[in-house]
């Protein structure tokens, strides 16, 4: 089963992390959440969820893990200002490693500069950034890209951006 690298911190949107990430967990697929330092609790924005952080940045390789999952809201925009969260970021979409990114999450793979010529979604607000990084922007609940690049554009698409994710893991064993 796939061991899942997943950046997140304050201000997250909720249900996108703990919907996806348990439905993983019911795969047998782990979770490793990654954070700037292990130990803490961050909070998604709506206040329902809480999330106890595995490892802090520092002590994590990309190479130790086999896909990663980027969920949305704030979380996103924040860690993209830490150049440890965008390498790590790029270093899966160079290893063609499954990224899985919803809603805000695309704004990692932005600022990593690994969406030239790659077809993508991702909330509305961030689809002209994602057109000018070089993104072929479709406004549907779910875009796969290359067997390896899963994105979504906000809660509503949860289903799909599940459903498309387990299937592209399931496929990469």
């Amino acid at each position: 089963m796939a061991k899942i690298a997943c950046l997140v911190t304050d201000m997250f949107e909720d249900v996108e992390y703990t919907k996806p990430a348990d439905a993983f967990k019911e795969e047998g697929h782990s979770v490793v959440t990654i954070e700037k330092e292990s130990g803490k609790t961050v909070e998604g924005k709506q206040g329902e969820a809480k999330v106890s952080i595995d490892e802090g940045i520092d002590n994590v390789k990309p190479e130790d893990f086999d896909a990663l999952f980027l969920p949305g809201g704030f979380s996103p925009d924040q860690l993209r200002a830490d150049e440890r969260f965008v390498q790590f970021t790029k270093s899966f979409m160079d290893a063609d490693k499954p990224v899985f990114a919803i809603c805000h999450g695309p704004q990692l793979l932005l600022t990593a500069k690994t969406l030239e010529g790659r077809t993508a979604t991702g909330f509305k607000s961030i689809k002209v950034d994602m057109e000018y990084a070089g993104a072929q922007y479709k406004d549907q609940e779910v875009v796969v890209c290359k067997d390896q690049l899963v994105t979504s554009r906000n809660p509503d698409d949860i289903p799909a951006f599940i459903r498309e994710s387990v299937k592209l893991l399931k496929n990469a064993q």
